[in-house]
């Protein structure tokens, strides 16, 4: 391990946000709807985050799941979210554009890049479903994007450390490679060690069980798949401070 690690905590509440900076966060990267890898939060829930934090807030900007070749409307709507996120003072932006051929989309990101500034811009996980990493890696450097989100284009950082310490290599100080990708107590260390990554970026979610006493678990509201809506995912301070000190 060289220097001082970065620790970024991937939350989906203003909740979990002010339990991440309890737990010894660097800053939190805002989303909604994380079940869809993570949409852009809604204005009162950036609004209440900045008031509540003094670490570093960074907001995604991403319209809607799914792939991330977008539409010239969905476009103008990730220009507009930046515009008013930022007039919320956050201190960075997590983007992602790609062409339908796999490359960075270099015209689009550029715009959104030079919409966010001074804001640090970060290219998310767009990146590891692009065709050529290392091309794409050279593009973002061009542009002038801060820093690389990536689990090295496999399921997780674990299985991507390898193409994770390339990038750091290729990147040699131009760009941040953030590693990510089900980091936790259990492997986190081993990842930062093996790929040489300075910046790490995961959740510390745990299952807390719902408060309501009347039940109908006959009914849900959204798909099977999403699970009880008795139970829910909140980060909490314990599992981020755990996953921190297992680094160090």
């Amino acid at each position: 391990m060289v220097g001082k690690i970065e620790f970024e905590i991937c939350v989906d509440s203003v909740e979990s946000a002010v339990a991440a900076q309890d737990g010894g966060a660097d800053r939190v990267e805002l989303c909604d709807n994380l079940f869809e890898g993570g949409t852009t939060p809604s204005y009162g829930s950036i609004e209440i985050a900045r008031r509540l934090l003094h670490i570093k807030l960074h907001v995604i900007i991403r319209p809607r799941g799914g792939d991330f070749l977008y539409s010239d409307v969905e476009f103008e709507v990730m220009k507009r979210d930046i515009e008013s996120a930022k007039e919320l003072g956050v201190d960075g932006f997590v983007i992602g554009i790609l062409k339908a051929d796999g490359s960075i989309d270099t015209e689009r990101t550029t715009e959104l890049v030079r919409i966010a500034r001074p804001m640090s811009v970060t290219f998310h996980r767009a990146f590891d479903v692009c065709g050529d990493p290392f091309a794409a890696l050279e593009d973002l450097v061009t542009i002038g994007v801060d820093r690389v989100l990536t689990s090295g284009q496999k399921p997780n950082g674990v299985e991507g450390s390898e193409l994770i310490g390339k990038l750091v290599e290729k990147a040699d100080g131009r760009i941040s490679i953030l590693a990510c990708g089900s980091l936790d107590e259990s492997n986190i260390a081993d990842v930062i060690k093996k790929t040489g990554v300075s910046e790490t970026h995961f959740t510390a979610f745990e299952e807390i069980a719902s408060k309501m006493e009347f039940r109908n678990d006959a009914v849900a509201m959204g798909s099977d798949d999403a699970g009880s809506e008795y139970v829910r995912r909140v980060t909490t301070a314990a599992r981020v401070r755990s996953s921190i000190d297992s680094a160090k």
